[in-house]
């Protein structure tokens, strides 16, 4: 019978090196695709640039999907768990707001992948901007408003 984690037990060996880049994803509660509309889209890259702009993350590169997030990025300051701590909660005070609303905005945890010293990163942020056009959200990356990369 496959084992089952709770939220608590992901967390163990779950460890947050300074320096090191990691690839993040989160997704709303329950898959609402929340960020279909344009400007709710546009409060969640602020607060993906916020973070980067205090120097808790030197961001390379991320998408706002419809109904989840990608992140990659060089953690600076804090923890993974307190980057997405306080990411997911402004991002949740902030759509609330605007859609004047209450309740949860994200599932609880999130998926992420250290990048390792050896993989490409560049291709891994060609990747993440291009699942646009594999979810056929559009044809072309730069028809896409909700995406950037250092790089481009």
């Amino acid at each position: 019978m496959p084992r089952v984690f709770t939220s608590n037990q992901l967390l163990k060996g779950r460890y947050s090196e300074p320096g090191r880049v990691y690839l993040l994803t989160t997704v709303t509660e329950q898959r609402r695709p929340v960020f279909c509309d344009f400007h709710l889209g546009r409060l969640l890259v602020n607060q993906l640039r916020q973070a980067h702009d205090e120097g808790i993350v030197r961001s390379i590169a991320w998408v706002v999907m419809p109904d989840h997030c990608h992140w990659l990025l060089e953690l600076r300051r804090k923890t993974l768990g307190e980057l997405m701590c306080r990411f997911k909660s402004r991002s949740s005070v902030t759509v609330n707001q605007a859609c004047q609303s209450s309740g949860r905005l994200w599932q609880k945890g999130y998926h992420d992948r250290a990048v390792r010293q050896e993989e490409d990163i560049k291709n891994i942020a060609r990747y993440i901007i291009k699942k646009p056009i594999r979810a056929q959200l559009t044809t072309r990356i730069g028809d896409y408003p909700l995406w950037d990369a250092c790089w481009f």
